[in-house]
C-alpha cells in the first residue's frame, strides 16, 4: 500500500486466474487510510474477489479482465464491517467495452418464513420495520445479516426471528428452502445482483399454536433499540400473504415454500 500528499491511496494484487495484470485498488478522495485498509482486508471484498474466480465467475473463462477497483465508501457496524461500496472496472477482453461494476457490497443475510397453525388458519409472521432507503414503514420477514466470516446461516436465523418477533426457536426447528435450488446457484437467492453482492438464505419454521399465541404477537414491538430497531410484529393470514407487501424475501420464499411443498421434498412437521 502507498500514499502521498497529493497521491490517493493505492494497493496492488495478484489473482491467479490473470496473474500477468495485476490489479490496482484505489481509494476515493474521503476515504481513510483506516478504512481503505478495513476495506480490502474484509470478509466482503475478499469473498468477491474469490466468487469472480469460481466455477461460474466472471474470470473462470477468460474472457473478462479486472483492471481496477476504486473504493468510494465503508460503513462500519461497531468494530465490524458493515457495507462497502466499490467500483470495479471489468473489460471484455474481445471487444474493450466495461462492463457496469458499480457494487453495494453487504454480504450474506438470512430469512425466515414463519407459517403458525391455530384454529384451522395458517398465518404469517412479519415485521414493521422503518427502512430509510425506501422512505417507507416496510412488512417484511425477520431477517438479519450473516457474520461473513463465521458462516452460521441457520444459527443466524434463530437469533434474528427472536430479535424481532420474540418467538424461540431451535436449529432443529428451520428447514432450509434456498437448499432445494440447483447446486449450480450456490442455494441462496440474489435480490438484486444489478448492483449487490447480497445472497439470501431462505429458511422455514411451520408450528401450531394456540389463538392467544396469534394475539399475543399481533403488535407487539420488539427489536434491539440500542442498534436503533424498531419493530412491530404483524400476524396475517397465510393466503392473504403474496398481496399485502412488495417484500422481496416475501415472495421469494412463498415462491420456495409452495414449489417445495408440490415437489414434495419438504420434511414431515415435528
Amino acid at each position: 500500500m502507498s500514499s502521498g500528499s497529493s497521491q490517493p491511496l493505492t494497493h496492488s494484487l495478484t489473482l491467479p486466474t490473470q496473474l500477468d495484470q495485476p490489479i490496482q485498488i484505489i481509494a476515493a478522495p474521503g476515504v481513510s487510510d483506516s478504512q481503505f485498509r478495513t476495506a480490502i482486508e474484509s470478509s466482503l471484498f475478499k469473498q468477491w474477489l474469490k466468487n469472480l474466480e469460481s466455477q461460474n465467475g466472471i474470470l473462470a473463462t477468460g474472457s473478462f479482465l479486472l483492471k481496477q477497483v476504486l473504493v468510494q465508501g465503508v460503513d462500519m457496524f461497531g468494530q465490524r464491517m458493515g457495507f462497502l461500496k466499490f467500483k470495479a472496472d471489468i473489460i471484455n477482453k474481445e471487444t474493450g467495452v466495461k462492463i457496469p461494476g458499480v457494487v453495494f457490497a453487504r454480504g450474506p443475510a438470512v430469512t425466515v418464513l414463519i407459517l403458525l397453525d391455530s384454529e384451522g388458519e395458517t398465518y404469517a409472521v412479519l415485521t414493521e420495520q422503518v427502512r430509510v432507503p425506501t422512505g417507507r414503514l416496510v412488512l417484511e420477514l425477520p431477517a438479519g445479516m450473516l457474520d461473513a466470516d463465521k458462516g452460521d446461516f441457520v444459527g443466524t436465523a434463530v437469533r434474528e426471528v427472536e430479535e424481532e418477533t420474540g418467538i424461540h426457536l431451535t436449529l432443529g426447528d428451520m428447514v432450509d428452502l434456498t437448499a432445494f435450488l440447483d447446486r449450480s446457484t450456490g442455494g441462496r437467492v440474489f435480490p438484486s445482483p444489478g448492483g449487490c453482492d447480497e445472497e439470501i438464505s431462505v429458511f422455514l419454521y411451520r408450528g401450531c399454536v394456540g389463538k392467544e399465541i396469534i394475539t399475543q404477537l399481533q403488535g407487539k414491538e420488539t427489536g434491539l433499540r440500542e442498534a436503533g430497531e424498531l419493530i412491530k410484529v404483524h400476524v396475517v393470514p397465510y393466503k392473504k400473504l403474496w398481496r399485502i407487501t412488495a417484500d422481496a424475501k416475501v415472495l421469494m420464499a412463498i415462491a420456495l415454500y409452495e414449489m417445495a411443498k408440490g415437489s414434495g421434498v419438504l420434511p414431515p412437521k415435528t
